[in-house]
């Protein structure tokens, strides 16, 4: 049986101001952006089980997925056994991703309407916290990080998965990516080190953090 923990996740209701999609990442063409999101090329490229094999998660641990989006990897950690805390700041595309879960059956997908600052976790309520594509979108990003050591459990990990800061086939200009080497001295700003680095990925890289104890 998978453990239950309690989530202090209250039901909101945010009236957003008409350019807050394209602030936070998801332009005014929402049928678009998901479309772009759940693109079956983008398999190809983003392996998402070869992701998941990687983190080596035990069924019932507990996944946030940070800027989950129409959830492209939240349902999938779903149907692998996990529960997931489905994390975003933009309700049309929680509203995506609940319909979405209702047509997969995925009730382990649980969304969470956040801010951009913080990602209202509650405290030791994740086994691990995965961002993907989504980091350059925080507004201070070791501040943000140091807010997600606090909802890892003991011996929790952090992922990020990210563009290479270069022009690629995919993946936004390069202006609004977040080098490797840039954010890694951000990351040990807020508390990180590297446990383990995968490198299968073709434009991304793939660092698995642990905080230092």
């Amino acid at each position: 049986m998978p453990r239950v923990r309690p989530l202090l996740v209250a039901a909101m209701v945010i009236l957003m101001a008409p350019h807050s999609h394209a602030k936070h990442g998801n332009p005014d063409d929402l049928a678009g952006y998901v479309a772009k999101m759940e693109d079956p090329s983008r398999d190809a490229w983003q392996k998402p089980d070869e992701v998941l094999r990687a983190l080596a998660l035990a069924p019932g641990q507990t996944v946030c997925d940070i800027g989950a989006g129409p959830g492209y990897f939240a349902l999938r950690l779903a149907r692998a056994g996990q529960h997931v805390l489905a994390v975003d700041v933009e309700p049309r595309i929680l509203e995506v991703l609940r319909e979405r879960i209702v047509k997969a059956g995925a009730r382990g997908v649980t969304p969470i309407l956040a801010l951009p600052d913080d990602p209202l976790l509650p405290p030791a309520s994740c086994d691990l916290i995965l961002i993907v594509d989504t980091f350059h979108h925080f507004p201070d990003g070791a501040a943000y990080l140091a807010r997600l050591a606090r909802a890892l459990e003991p011996g929790g990990r952090v992922v990020n998965i990210d563009f290479h800061k270069r022009e690629l086939p995919v993946g936004p200009p390069p202006d609004h990516k977040v080098a490797r080497e840039e954010f890694l001295a951000i990351a040990a700003r807020a508390g990180f080190t590297v446990d383990a680095e995968p490198t299968f990925l073709p434009y991304q890289y793939f660092l698995i953090l642990k905080p230092k104890r």
